[in-house]
Order: C-alpha cells, then structure tokens, then sequence
C-alpha cells in the first residue's frame, strides 16, 4: 500500500475524529425561532411543527429561563397576531402594544443578556398574506414596500432589537433599513441580518401554519429566489453586502449548501448565517420518530453540513436539544 494510501490513522480514536473539523457546533452559534401571538397567556402547540409552541409574552420567563441556564445566548422573534385588524401595509407590525414589540421589552427585562433578533416582514399583519404592499393588479408595490419595511426595523431598533432580520426579499430594503437605523441613530447599536438568498421553498409550510402567514392568492415566487437561481443568489449576496447587511443569511439550509459556500466566499468578512427551517426541521423529526435514523445523530450531521459549507450563525428549532446534547 502507498504511504499517501493510509488516511484511517488520522481519525482512529474519537478525539482525532473531532480534531478533523475546521470549526464545531457551539452554544454561541445557535439562535433559536419563537413565535410570539398576541393573547399574553398563550402556549399553544404547532402541530407541524413537533415540540415547537406560540408563545404569549406571560409565558416566556417559564419558557425560557430554564434554557438560558442552559446557554441559551440568542432568539429570533416573529409574531403571530390573531387578535388585530390586519390591513393592505401591515399597519400592527410595529404596534407598540403588539407581540414582537412587547417581547423585545420583557426578554431584555427579563434576561439581559440573550441577543434579541427580530424578523422584519409584513406577510403575517397584512391583509393579503403578502410580504410588501401590493399595486392593484395584486404585484408588488416596491418603493411603499420598502419604506414600510423600513420603517417596523427601526421601530423593532427603538424597542430594544439587538438585530432586525428583513425576510421579505424586497429589492433595496437592506439599504433603506440602514439608512433608516443611520437617521435614528440606533446603526451603530442595532446589527442588520439580511435574509440575502431567501428561496422559494416547498420547506415553509409548517413555517405558514405557525406564523399564520399563508398568501391569500398567489405566491412568493416573484420577490423569492427560485430554487435553481444561483446566479441570483450571488447577485443577492453581494448587493446586500453593499447596502449595509452586517449578516448574511442563506434560507433554507439543507438543500442550498453551495449557496452557503458562496456566500462565504463572496462576504468573506462577515459573520454568516443560515436557516434550517421548519420543513426541514419536520423532516428530520419524522425521519426518526418512523426509525430511519436517531435524532441525535441525524440532527448533528444536518448542522455539521452547514458549517463545513461556512456557515457561523444556525437558526435552528433543534436549539433546546442542542443545549443539552453540547452538554453530554
């Protein structure tokens, strides 16, 4: 056998398997997803979404406190209005008395450590189920749509969001939330986190049973990437990069590594993240509750992708189990 043959002595023991990876799963790098609705008192189970609840803001100290003993450093918050009158711009997205706004103010009371990022979209307070506001023909109205995007940053930025996260794919919005952030006075004390390759997945749609956040007509295929457009994920990536975005987010995960992998190349400098959604969240779970496979392993393998792609931030359902098994 050739010497250069011999590959098996590098990974024998257990140590010297982990020694093979560039980088490991650590509690830092988690951020995890909570749906916030708009009864306080709210805990209500997804069922798409196994494990995974809506939360009212009386219920996230019992929630929570437990996983933040456990390093639980950040969450991602989207809210799930039920009770508002939603309207063609999204008027009760930034409602000073409405879910996200309240639990920015209660998480940092409550724990004032835990990084708050917030996503910023319009899909589940418009009328439509759309995530900007709409011509009459029902396409997408660009410049009012930006502007209102916009504007429920800055009013997540003045609530006390440590990131504002825009998913809504509108064209020029990183730049008009960091403009906007810049005229507040808040860009040097609130992180953008762009949604930069968003794709039109058949991933989201225990996503839109959580959120509730289910077009009335249509799709999302005209402002979300298609799933075949790398050319236009790299176009997205760079032109966010140049508009301000702190963080680059690739959504979903699994199936867009190459996207991952390009988007540490083309934002080499910044911090990247990526979203393994609720699809395929679902997907791993049921995979292990039918035998194919143990959640555990499974779970660690589909993350481990993720990072050997580039990947530093992972926006992830799975972030209570990691908490634990980090730990074993």
């Amino acid at each position: 056998m050739e010497i250069s043959s011999v590959l098996q002595g590098g990974y024998h023991h257990p140590l010297a398997r982990q020694w093979q990876a560039r980088s490991a799963l650590t509690k830092e790098m988690l951020m995890y997803p909570l749906f916030i609705t708009d009864d306080p008192n709210a805990e209500v189970e997804i069922k798409a979404l196994p494990g995974q609840k809506r939360w009212g803001v009386d219920k996230l100290e019992g929630f929570l406190r437990p996983l933040v003993k456990k390093g639980l450093k950040s969450v991602i918050l989207f809210g799930v209005p039920l009770k508002c009158q939603k309207d063609d711009r999204g008027t009760p997205a930034d409602d000073p008395e409405g879910p996200v706004v309240q639990a920015i103010k209660r998480i940092s009371s409550l724990f004032p450590d835990v990084y708050i990022a917030t996503d910023v979209c319009l899909c589940e307070y418009t009328s439509h189920g759309h995530c900007g506001v709409l011509n009459a023909d029902g396409t997408i109205n660009t410049p009012p749509s930006v502007a209102r995007i916009a504007e429920v940053a800055v009013s997540y930025a003045k609530a006390g969001a440590h990131c504002v996260a825009p998913s809504d794919m509108m064209d020029g919005r990183v730049k008009a939330i960091k403009q906007g952030l810049i005229d507040a006075g808040l860009a040097n004390k609130c992180t953008l986190m762009s949604y930069s390759a968003k794709f039109a997945s058949s991933m989201y749609g225990p996503f839109r049973e959580a959120a509730g956040s289910v077009p009335s007509f249509g799709n999302r295929k005209c402002y979300q990437l298609p799933p075949n457009a790398r050319g236009l994920a790299r176009r997205a990536i760079k032109r966010d990069v140049n508009e301000g975005a702190d963080i680059i987010m690739v959504k979903p995960a699994m199936p867009y590594l190459d996207i991952i992998s390009d988007a540490r190349e083309l934002a080499s400098e910044h911090p990247l993240a990526c979203y393994q959604v609720s699809g395929e969240y679902a997907m791993i779970v049921a995979g292990a509750n039918a035998g194919v496979y143990e959640l555990k392993t499974m779970a660690f393998e589909s993350v481990e992708g993720m990072i050997r792609a580039g990947a530093t931030i992972i926006l992830t359902y799975f972030t209570p189990e990691f908490l634990d098994w980090l730990d074993e």
